[in-house]
């Protein structure tokens, strides 16, 4: 098994939001786990290290994924249906807009 940094059904693309984004390759039901976004390590700034998923997803004040807290881990799932072609994006905490 190969080490894949997004799902098969994510894929990275131009954003209208602001720069680069992360967009559904097909049809994702609310409540899917996507990963890792982020690990805690206090070197970094805000004490996490971004992964390659939470590198791309865009701030909305209108989401349809949810960052949540896992141990020393930020994970990122839906929590709502994402049609084909529609940008992920979630509601920043972790950093300062």
């Amino acid at each position: 098994m190969s080490y894949r940094p997004l799902l098969n059904c994510l894929t990275i693309k131009k954003s209208g939001i602001d720069g680069l984004g992360l967009f559904a390759k097909e049809n994702i039901p609310s409540g899917m786990e996507f990963g890792i976004s982020h690990i805690k390590d206090n070197r970094f700034d805000n004490s996490y290290s971004r992964t390659p998923l939470g590198g791309f997803y865009n701030h909305s004040n209108v989401p349809n994924c949810e960052s949540y807290k896992d141990g020393d881990f930020i994970k990122l799932k839906s929590i709502k249906k994402i049609g084909q072609g529609e940008e992920l994006v979630s509601n920043y905490w972790l950093y300062k807009l």
